[in-house]
């Protein structure tokens, strides 16, 4: 499991855990690991199994579960007792199961556009079998990567500052290696469409925090769907005000013209309500 540990030159005792989302890797959180180191908190970024510079195993049985656990290991050997999760998109539902199953050492829950606020299989997508997504994701390009992004995370906006996160995963695909890479993204999304944590909201007793970009669309399996189906999926500022009702201790903050990503799209307003919004905990040690 690749990361990177970074500590803070004025530390103020804090541990926060960026976890990344399905299109994305640990990197791309960098001024979000600027920002919080600058404010004084060490920040570990992990690159999941199956993502990034992580190992892409030929056989691996996806959980969230999994991934969670893997986490904890990771934060055990580095000796964090304690920390607050900020978790994008996939990791965000990572990070629910996490708190769900260590909220002692949760400290808070920050959620950044998470997807998993609906159950995409209730709502009438139909089954997608893993092959379908192997076929899916063999055919991933930039071209596709960008034209997605674009729509989805940028609200039809395009810069040149986000390309290299485009190149990044694109190069995943390039070479001997992509179908191992296809193979794992296959597995990855019947993760993701199989294992809801909308269910189970009450039971999150970590303080929670929930950032959002209205204008994202997400909704896992959505192209599989038909139009009145697809129709209803992925209405985020409706989700994310039905979260909050059901998670316990949970704040809302919106931006209104922004879309899956905001710590990219727009990092100046989003750091600006995510440390403003961080929970004035009781500091621990490393």
């Amino acid at each position: 499991m690749a990361y990177m540990d970074v500590q803070p030159q004025h530390p103020n005792g804090r541990v926060a855990v960026v976890l990344h989302g399905k299109n994305f890797c640990g990197a791309t959180w960098q001024q979000s690991i600027d920002t919080l180191s600058n404010a004084g908190y060490r920040v570990i970024a992990p690159d999941q199994i199956g993502f990034c510079k992580s190992t892409k195993p030929e056989a691996y049985q996806y959980s969230f579960q999994q991934l969670a656990h893997n986490t904890h290991a990771l934060l055990e050997t580095l000796g964090v007792k304690k920390a607050t999760l900020i978790a994008h998109s996939t990791g965000g539902m990572i990070a629910i199961r996490y708190a769900l199953m260590y909220p002692q050492q949760t400290e808070q829950l920050v959620l950044v556009n998470p997807i998993g606020l609906e159950d995409w299989k209730a709502k009438g997508v139909p089954p997608i079998p893993v092959d379908r997504w192997y076929e899916r994701e063999l055919k991933t390009s930039a071209g596709s990567i960008r034209r997605y992004e674009e729509g989805t995370y940028y609200t039809g906006q395009w810069r040149t500052s986000y390309e290299p996160w485009v190149q990044m995963l694109a190069g995943m695909y390039r070479g001997p290696g992509k179908d191992v890479v296809a193979w794992n993204s296959a597995l990855l999304y019947d993760m993701i469409y199989t294992q809801p944590v909308v269910y189970e909201f009450e039971q999150i007793k970590t303080p929670t925090l929930l950032l959002i970009g209205d204008k994202d669309t997400t909704a896992i399996g959505k192209e599989f769907a038909p139009p009145e189906v697809r129709a209803t999926l992925g209405h985020y500022p409706e989700l994310a005000r039905l979260a909050v009702e059901r998670i316990p201790h949970a704040t809302l903050v919106e931006f209104p013209e922004l879309g899956h990503a905001p710590q990219i799209q727009d990092p100046q307003a989003f750091h600006k309500a995510l440390l403003s919004e961080l929970a004035p905990l009781v500091a621990h040690p490393y």
